[in-house]
C-alpha cells in the first residue's frame, strides 16, 4: 500500500460540505483515508482577490500509483463540479497530491512532491498537523522545518477557533 498526503480545499459554495464529500468521494475511489488534519481557513494563494479558502490535509492510504491517483483524484473534482476557468481562480474544490510515499514524480501528468509546497502556508500547516516529521523527499527537511522556513506570510488559521 502507497501512503499518499494530499491537500483539499476549495473556496466557492458550502466550503466545509465540499471538503465533507471530497473525503467520501476520496474514500470511495481512491484509497482509504486514515488521517486528517484540522480544517483551516486561509488567506487566497495566487489571485488574492477572493473569497477566503478552507484547507485541510489527509494521509490516504491506497493500491493506486501517483499517477492513477491523479486520474482518480481529477475524476472527484469533475465529479464535485469543478472547472478550471481561471489559473489560481476561485474554486469549489482543489485536490492536490503534496506528497506519494518517499517518490519524486515530474512529469506533464504529475509534479510530486507538489513543487509549490515549500512556499505555501496554508499547505504546510495542515500537513504539519499530520505529518510534522515526514520528510521532503528533494529538500530532505521535515514539514516542521519547512513550515517554519517558509517565507509566505499569508494568515492561515484554524476553522471556527476563535483567537
Amino acid at each position: 500500500m502507497n501512503n499518499a498526503y494530499l491537500l483539499i480545499g476549495g473556496n466557492i459554495g458550502n466550503r466545509e460540505k465540499n471538503l465533507t464529500m471530497a473525503i467520501e468521494l476520496i474514500n470511495e475511489n481512491c484509497g482509504t483515508v486514515v488521517a486528517n488534519s484540522s480544517i483551516y481557513e486561509t488567506a487566497a494563494w495566487g489571485n488574492t482577490d477572493q473569497q477566503d479558502f478552507l484547507n485541510e490535509a489527509i494521509l490516504i492510504k491506497t493500491s493506486l500509483s501517483a499517477d492513477q491517483l491523479m486520474s482518480s483524484l481529477l475524476q472527484v473534482e469533475e465529479k464535485m463540479g469543478r472547472q478550471r476557468n481561471e489559473k489560481f481562480g476561485p474554486r469549489s474544490i482543489d485536490l492536490d497530491i503534496l506528497l506519494f510515499n518517499d517518490e519524486v514524480h515530474n512529469t506533464h501528468h504529475i509534479k510530486i512532491p507538489h513543487p509549490e509546497l515549500p512556499n505555501r502556508r496554508f499547505a504546510l500547516a495542515p500537513l504539519a498537523e499530520i505529518a510534522a516529521s515526514q520528510v521532503h523527499p528533494v529538500l530532505q527537511k521535515t514539514i516542521a522545518e519547512l513550515l517554519k522556513e517558509t517565507k509566505d506570510k499569508l494568515p492561515v488559521k484554524k476553522w471556527g477557533v476563535s483567537y
